[in-house]
């Protein structure tokens, strides 16, 4: 399913540029560091990382993504590429980050280990995904899917010990928090409704009858919003050093 720059930004974009500085914060990321952005998707974390001063390359499997990153960043060097064949040489890197990715690599492990293989020895390699339970906006999607009789789809990497146990030796984690605003309830549907990630494939996936019952549920879980609201997301990140 094609999924627009516009429809992933008004999605996610709301939670991951918030994230951006803090993960990029908890990687020690500083002015003139080499950074590739794995994953970089439309480019929360790259504008981040450019913000910073860091000189930064970008891997996104996504075609239009990438064409979206060259518009958006022209002096970036993005490539259309998996996490786990990374198309730079041995070392190229003092720092690989993966913002909200690792759960839907092809091959997790092995996106881990290209990522160490592109940074220098002494180099800092960093992932972040939501927590399972502390994403409250999936949450509440899972929460509706349980009512409505609908199986989860069920993501790895969703837990601490997890995505700890995915970096490796020498890990160190944190729980960051950010919040997302809301202009009202339609603002929070249209969003989901426009099938971007395995929430909005859902959606987008029932028939009329399902997606006015999923609303109506929906709603509830968010507690009846009248106005605007906002939802929190918390997300565990984990680094560690290259030997």
């Amino acid at each position: 399913m094609f999924v627009s720059d516009t429809a992933y930004d008004s999605f996610m974009g709301r939670f991951s540029t918030r994230l951006a500085p803090l993960f990029a914060d908890f990687a020690g990321v500083g002015r003139g560091d080499r950074v590739v952005d794995v994953g970089a998707g439309t480019g929360a974390l790259t504008d981040e990382l450019l913000g910073r001063g860091a000189h930064v390359a970008a891997a996104e499997p996504s075609a239009a993504f990438v064409a979206s990153l060259h518009r958006g960043f022209p002096g970036v060097d993005a490539r259309e590429a998996g996490a786990e064949e990374l198309p730079w040489p041995d070392a190229s890197f003092d720092a690989a980050l993966a913002q909200l990715v690792i759960t839907f690599m092809r091959d997790a492990p092995a996106g881990l280990r290209e990522m160490r293989r592109v940074v220098r020895p002494g180099g800092t390699v960093a992932v972040c995904m939501w927590d399972g339970d502390g994403m409250e906006m999936l949450a509440a999607v899972n929460r509706t899917r349980d009512a409505l009789g609908h199986a989860r789809e069920e993501r790895l990497y969703r837990t601490r010990s997890s995505i700890e146990e995915l970096v490796g030796d020498g890990v160190e984690s944190e729980l960051l928090e950010v919040d997302a605003p809301y202009a009202d309830f339609e603002d929070f549907w249209h969003a989901l409704a426009g099938g971007v990630g395995p929430a909005g494939v859902w959606v987008a996936s029932l028939d009329d009858e399902g997606r006015a019952r999923a609303r109506a549920e929906l709603r509830r879980q968010l507690g009846e919003p009248e106005g605007p609201f906002a939802l929190t997301g918390r997300a565990w990140a984990a680094r560690a050093t290259r030997a």
